[in-house]
This record gives structure tokens, sequence and C-alpha cells, in this order.
């Protein structure tokens, strides 16, 4: 929306979108139609980005999209349970969660990125022993790199537990202990923190 009353949907991201969005530094304009030019860019994306013969641009719109989809990859959770996996293989919203305990909840280990598995695969099969296949299907973000790239708060007397990425300053997510309820938003520049592992 560029007037916060008319509404449309964003394009489907691509790849190629994500790898032009990665080149960009900086902050959002506030413009949709705003394009990008490629200033400072090293030999290899540029052989890569100008394959086709003609200098890329970027709208601001498809840099927006591309960021949004870099943002569900690297820091979109949810809680341990809220997801399983059938044996066929397929995923569904599980109706018997219920939410974490307040034990659970404030551990690290109970909460899973939303997205294709990428550890789970390299774990032995005596680490694998351990989980249960139906709810341990995903990423644990304990074992995310650097070490340290979130923090959990207890916000309200203790009643929600609060995620905050160091990655991607501005993502905070929330769960409400012994209930269905989580979710997160992100509020951020648009900019991944790479300054990150030198801050910790």
């Amino acid at each position: 929306s560029s007037n916060c009353v008319e509404w449309s949907l964003l394009p489907p991201v691509t790849k190629e979108m994500v790898a032009r969005a990665e080149q960009l530094t900086g902050r959002f304009q506030g413009d949709p139609s705003f394009e990008y030019e490629y200033t400072e860019i090293n030999a290899e994306d540029a052989e890569r980005l100008f394959e086709d013969g003609k200098e890329p641009m970027i709208k601001e719109e498809a840099r927006l999209v591309a960021t949004i989809e870099q943002i569900d990859r690297a820091v979109g959770i949810i809680p341990r349970g809220a997801f399983v996996k059938t044996p066929l293989g397929s995923v569904h919203e599980n109706r018997n969660f219920e939410g974490l305990s307040l034990t659970e909840a404030k551990k690290l280990s109970s909460y899973f990125h939303f997205t294709e598995p990428v550890n789970l695969k390299n774990k032995t099969l005596l680490e694998k022993a351990d989980l249960d296949p139906s709810t341990d299907f995903l990423d644990s973000l304990e074992h995310d790199i650097p070490k340290g790239s979130w923090t959990v708060q207890l916000e309200k007397g203790g009643t929600v537990v609060v995620l905050r990425s160091l990655l991607w300053l501005g993502l905070t997510f929330y769960h409400v202990p012994m209930t269905k309820q989580y979710g997160y938003v992100y509020f951020g520049t648009g900019e991944k923190n790479l300054d990150l592992p030198f801050m910790l």
C-alpha cells in the first residue's frame, strides 16, 4: 500500500529476486516503484546477474518480497508440537496442541524453524534416537549459528514468552504458555545484522 487505505497482494517470490535483493544494502525508500542500481558488486555476482546482457534493475516491491522471504526462511519459527508430520510425510497443524509448559517455553530447544530442515539431516542416528519423528522433524533454534542469536524473555509477569532475533533486528516471536496463542511479527529496517558474530 502506498496510502494505507488501498492494499494489494505482493507478487510471488522467485530465486532470481532473492539473489538480486541479497546484493543490495541500505534501507528501503518507501516507494514500491523505486529502482535500485548495483554499485558495489563483486565479479562473480556480476557475471551471474548480468548473464542476459542487460543491466539488471530491481524495484523496491521485488526487494520487499525477497526480504520477506529471507526473513521467513531465516527466523520464521513455531513452538514444538504446533505442527505434526504424518507417517506418509505430510505436515498438518496439530489440533491437540495446547501450548508449551512455562518450563519448556523458556528453552530454545522448544522452538523450530518453520522451513525445510537443514541441520536435522546431518544428525547421527544416535542423536535422532531421542527425537519424536512426528514433532521433531524441523531444525531447533538451539543449534543456530552464531550461538546467542536469540534472546528469550518473560513478559507480563511471566505469562508471555518472547523471543527476539538478533540476526534480523525487529523480529519478535511470542507464545503464551499453556495456550494455543503464538506468532511473530517483524518491525525492522529490512537489513540483516551482519555484525552479529562480532557483537556476541
